[in-house]
């Protein structure tokens, strides 16, 4: 049987418009201090953003899209939003 190669992930093609959702811990600054940390890497980014609550008010996400420019900006925003120590998760 000849064997099969699994499918390629479709490739990002830069510019684009790319969704990010981060997750931490509720405070009231941090959809704030999310904001402060995109516009470093993604100057042109407007401060829009759609903040909701976990059930028990513990986490909170902040859901922004930013026109991202190439991986490296990228992997550089997740990496200072985790070095942050306020970030848990970012998708």
């Amino acid at each position: 049987m000849p064997q099969s190669t699994p499918p390629e992930s479709p490739k990002i093609v830069f510019p684009c418009d790319y969704p990010i959702k981060v997750i931490g811990n509720a405070a009231p600054d941090y959809k704030d201090f999310v904001c402060r940390v995109i516009l470093k890497h993604a100057p042109d980014f407007d401060g829009s953003a759609i903040v909701r609550d976990s059930r028990n008010g513990k986490y909170m996400s902040v859901n922004v899209t930013i026109r991202a420019t190439g991986e490296d900006q990228l992997k550089a925003l997740f990496e200072d939003l985790k070095a942050s120590g306020r970030v848990s998760m970012v998708l």
